[in-house]
């Protein structure tokens, strides 16, 4: 046996009974997908759209009615128009927010990308702080857990909105599970119960048999492109949670007056329910691939968050590796093994809405998805690798035996 294949042959021995856990999540997550298509009667009627404003378009509608319900909602909107999972926590914010409100961010700094739209960085450029939102942020403990004593008398009566993270981003910090935020979400409202509790979602997506509204959360984002697109939406993002909100954040991405009743989805539909169906199944690979990733890095004596073995709150796991080298070495591997782009060579560059250089391997089909076994991390100590996605974990396995030959040669 390959000096490289031996830890992946380990571990997946090691794995079997946690696979076969995942598997059991995957069928009840499929039940309650194919539930909620019956109760909504999907047929191919639904898979048409109209073009222009978007306006009756059946198929959206009830797209929208299938998220809330999959969300334990009462509303959502699904749209095609959302660049990206950023585009749709910002469009809530800027929609809910007014000024003079303050943002509090529970789980210590935000995503990179947030930053400029909060305006911690960057020229303004209609950063919230430029419309006069306040911002202030809770930092976690040493431990990078939510400071629970903080929190616990953290809310003011100017606190309009506190911002969850579910993802640990680029930090070496526990994803949140749905249990902690629930508890988070009580905590706050015991102190105000008019804030609202926002949950940024993204990563998060059927890892777990329930969704942040199913625990109270008044309003959730994410990335079509990331969990819930199994992998073939072609683009877009989603809002859901409390119909106001929802519909606020819909007037942002739209128009007052126009909100969640416009939006063409360009003969998009089929895909968009089809991506649904696959979510499941795609976020169970992704999975055994995190657990996997997590397994063969700590035998081979890397730091790794969240430890294997477990569960799992998001699907990425990161690796501390230590040197620029490491990092670049272990990217350039896993490009290699990318159904797409595999002799692409990734070397450190700017990346819009990041502070750092990022180092990136991510030959995905569609472009920025990261849902095929990707890896990236910003070139920036102690150089963490953070690896996602896996559409099945014998592709991660592959990848990550040419990943432990590349680190063996440096």
């Amino acid at each position: 046996m390959h000096y490289s294949s031996e830890p992946i042959y380990q571990a997946e021995k090691a794995l079997l009974t946690i696979f076969s856990g995942i598997d059991s999540q995957v069928k009840q997550n499929l039940e309650k997908v194919l539930k909620i298509f019956r109760k909504h009667r999907l047929g191919t009627h639904h898979f048409g759209s109209v073009s222009g404003y978007g306006h009756g378009d059946l198929g959206r509608q009830v797209l929208d009615q299938v998220f809330a319900d999959l969300m334990g909602a009462e509303a959502a909107a699904v749209r095609l128009q959302f660049v990206s999972g950023t585009h749709a926590i910002a469009a809530c914010l800027y929609g809910v927010l007014r000024p003079g409100d303050e943002l509090l961010a529970v789980a210590g700094a935000p995503y990179d990308t947030l930053e400029e739209v909060i305006g911690l960085r960057g020229t303004g450029q209609g950063s919230l702080r430029e419309f006069g939102i306040d911002y202030r942020q809770l930092e976690l403990t040493p431990a990078g857990t939510i400071d629970w004593d903080s929190l616990a008398q953290g809310v003011t009566r100017r606190t309009r909105m506190v911002l969850i993270q579910r993802s640990c981003g680029y930090s070496w910090r526990s994803s949140l599970s749905i249990a902690e935020i629930e508890r988070i979400v009580e905590l706050v409202k015991g102190q105000n119960p008019n804030t609202i509790c926002f949950v940024d979602n993204c990563y998060g997506e059927f890892v777990d048999t329930q969704e942040p509204p199913a625990v109270g959360a008044d309003l959730v984002a994410g990335s079509l492109i990331k969990n819930p697109g199994g992998t073939i939406a072609p683009a877009g993002g989603y809002v859901a949670g409390r119909a106001e909100w929802v519909e606020q954040a819909a007037c942002r991405l739209t128009a007052p007056g126009i909100g969640s009743e416009g939006g063409a989805t360009f003969d998009q539909n089929r895909l968009l329910f089809q991506g649904l169906f696959l979510a499941p199944q795609m976020v169970g690979e992704a999975l055994k691939g995190n657990h996997l990733t997590a397994q063969v890095f700590q035998q081979l004596g890397y730091a790794v968050n969240p430890l294997p073995g477990v569960p799992r709150r998001d699907v990425i796991q990161a690796v501390k590796l230590g040197t620029p080298e490491k990092l670049i070495a272990v990217c350039r591997a896993i490009q290699g093994y990318s159904p797409v782009g595999s002799y692409l060579d990734p070397v450190p560059a700017p990346m819009p809405g990041y502070d750092s250089d990022l180092v990136m391997a991510g030959g995905t089909f569609i472009d920025g998805s990261t849902s095929e076994f990707s890896a990236d991390g910003p070139l920036r100590p102690p150089y963490v690798v953070f690896c996602q996605g896996g559409t099945h974990w014998t592709h991660v396995a592959l990848a990550l035996e040419a990943a432990i030959a590349a680190l063996a040669e440096l």
